[in-house]
């Protein structure tokens, strides 16, 4: 049970794009990738490929997001240990300065997401039975558990007044201030193991700028391990489902572009073949195509991804793997 929530919350459930999309990568530079630690935070320009490393780490990184309020980063990673529970939250500016650990104790702490304002952080923590949604000043201080189902509360994300999560199997979302939750989503077999590694259903759900839309990974079939996911918009008010991927291979955890126009997201395998590549997708499902600098070298593992304040700059984490 426990493996199963750790893949639900970094969701090695990464999408793919839609069956006419171009597969090819593309890229101009031949610089050599930045390499320190095996786990780095990076910045790559989409426009010129060029690759800068923010910070590195022999600990693993999980995942991350950028708040262009403040122009720091907010990750969680593995420290004093690999196991689950020795995740911590922190961050760091844009410039890889001022690190800063906001959580210390013997539980994992993980999935950072910013307030639109930069003031607050909420985050995912499993103290007790169960993954619970919490906010903490910018700072670390004032932590407080802000929203707990009973169930597991996971893969969340802040726009606006609004925060969404996935509980379930399903998405939801919830005013910043605790009131009106309302169940978005209701997919077709929701919680019903097949032969995934996640149980079918939704995940991973992204706010678009805007505050109007969301988008999130739907697993919809289980002849891959890593599992079959599509891509899916819908309103915040639960209205206009559309899905604008259709190949149902191992894609998702998205990003919105500044402009709400586009969206990055990750691959992650197809079928069993791993990937681990950024794709760029119109809302729409056209221009589907893979932005992964073509010197990216095999054993570099792209896990995570998250748009700058600017339309041509992304972050993202990357691996560095070996056998």
């Amino acid at each position: 049970m426990k493996k199963y929530i750790i893949n639900l919350i970094i969701c090695s459930t990464i999408m793919t794009a839609m069956a006419c999309g171009d597969y090819s990568s593309f890229g101009s530079t031949n610089q050599p990738i930045p390499q320190e630690a095996r786990w780095g935070i990076y910045s790559l320009d989409i426009n010129t490929d060029k690759v800068d490393l923010i910070y590195s780490s022999e600990n693993e990184i999980i995942n991350m997001q950028f708040n262009p309020s403040t122009n720091k980063i907010a990750f969680s990673q593995k420290v004093e240990g690999v196991t689950d529970e020795a995740s911590e939250i922190y961050t760091i500016d844009e410039n890889g300065r001022y690190l800063q650990r906001l959580t210390d104790n013997d539980f994992m702490d993980t999935y950072p997401i910013w307030s639109p304002d930069g003031s607050q952080i909420a985050y995912l923590a499993w103290p007790n039975a169960t993954l619970d949604i919490n906010i903490m000043d910018a700072d670390g201080s004032r932590s407080k558990k802000f929203y707990d189902s009973g169930s597991h509360d996971a893969d969340i994300d802040w726009e606006n007044n609004m925060i969404a999560f996935t509980s379930n199997s399903r998405v939801w979302v919830i005013h910043a201030d605790g009131s009106e939750m309302r169940q978005l989503t209701d997919p077709p077999r929701a919680g019903e193991w097949g032969k995934a590694n996640l149980p079918f259903g939704d995940y991973d759900p992204r706010i678009s700028p805007d505050g109007k839309k969301i988008v999130f990974e739907r697993l919809i079939g289980d002849t891959s391990p890593h599992g079959n996911y599509d891509l899916f918009l819908i309103n915040i008010d639960g209205t206009h489902l559309e899905a604008i991927t259709d190949n149902g291979i191992t894609q998702g955890l998205a990003s919105w572009s500044p402009s709400g126009d586009k969206i990055a997201y990750i691959i992650s395998a197809k079928g069993d073949v791993g990937m681990y590549d950024l794709f760029l997708i119109n809302i729409d499902g056209t221009n589907n195509r893979n932005i992964t600098p073509t010197n990216f070298p095999n054993e570099f593992l792209v896990k995570w991804v998250s748009f700058s304040g600017e339309e041509n700059l992304i972050y993202f984490i990357g691996e560095w793997f070996s056998e």
